[in-house]
């Protein structure tokens, strides 16, 4: 009996998903060029959709976009690797360690509270207006992300699961490379989603408080002018390039959980 709903049926495959995901983003558009076209919201607060896209034609086919991409680029990969990996290597330890997890608790929770965008101009006297003082806020952002998501994954692993691997002689070693980590690793994939985007915010942010480069430098270029217009290319730019980026970490999270079903295929063994 198939008790898959029309929604299953009808964003199974993933050429029709992206269909649809396109044709939502026109309706967008359409609906954003509707409100400007017959006066219902100014242009002047708004922006016009086409102008927006010409806008971001324009600093390709000039070039100019390219140094001001790479830098924002840059500090996000940097910021998103050192941030997720020192988020791991902590989240690990501290999972794994009862007395060390009880003493930096307090700490964390509190560092983790502290609105962290205050940093940035700390960051900046610090370490300058270069790229350095970016990727340091954006590390402070991606490292309690992956962080909590490491530490919960060691908490669940299962006793029953440890107390037979240790039942057949795992030493500690062993013990962390074939249990602890594993089940980790689905939670260090589904934090890295979210610490792409925080490895951006962070870039953004550092670009808007102080820079002479960075798409974030473009973007407060165009509100100091009051382009609403380039604001909006910038944003609707980094946008798409957070998407991308999100795009290779769902890539690499398929090919080393290949050992998980995904969820079509688990909606097609119940209805068996």
């Amino acid at each position: 009996m198939n008790r898959r709903s029309w929604a299953e049926r009808l964003f199974s495959s993933e050429g029709n998903l992206l269909f649809y995901h396109v044709l939502i983003f026109i309706a967008f558009v359409a609906m954003w060029k509707s409100l400007t076209t017959f006066n219902i919201m100014s242009p002047f607060f708004v922006g016009d959709p086409f102008v927006v896209f010409q806008r971001i034609v324009g600093w390709f086919t000039s070039g100019t976009i390219f140094r001001h991409l790479w830098v924002t680029l840059v500090e996000t990969v940097v910021a998103f690797l050192i941030g997720s990996g020192l988020g791991l290597l902590a989240g690990l330890w501290l999972g794994l360690s009862d007395a060390a997890s009880r003493l930096a608790s307090p700490y964390l929770k509190g560092l983790n509270a502290m609105p962290r965008v205050i940093l940035a101009p700390i960051f900046s006297v610090w370490f300058g207006l270069g790229m350095t003082s970016k990727i340091a806020l954006g590390i402070t952002l991606v490292f309690f992300v992956v962080f909590f998501n490491v530490y919960q994954g060691v908490k669940e692993v299962s006793p029953v699961t440890l107390a037979n691997a240790r039942m057949l002689g795992a030493s500690r070693r062993q013990l962390l490379r074939s249990v602890y980590i594993p089940s980790a690793t689905s939670w260090v994939f589904s934090s890295l989603h979210a610490a792409v985007g925080m490895a951006f915010v962070g870039a953004v942010i550092g670009e808007y408080m102080g820079s002479a480069a960075g798409v974030g430098y473009l973007i407060l270029q165009a509100e100091g002018l009051f382009d609403i217009n380039g604001v909006f290319a910038g944003v609707l730019l980094l946008t798409f390039f957070a998407i991308a980026l999100d795009a290779v970490v769902t890539v690499i999270e398929r090919r080393l959980l290949h050992w998980q079903p995904r969820h079509s295929e688990t909606v097609s063994g119940a209805e068996r």
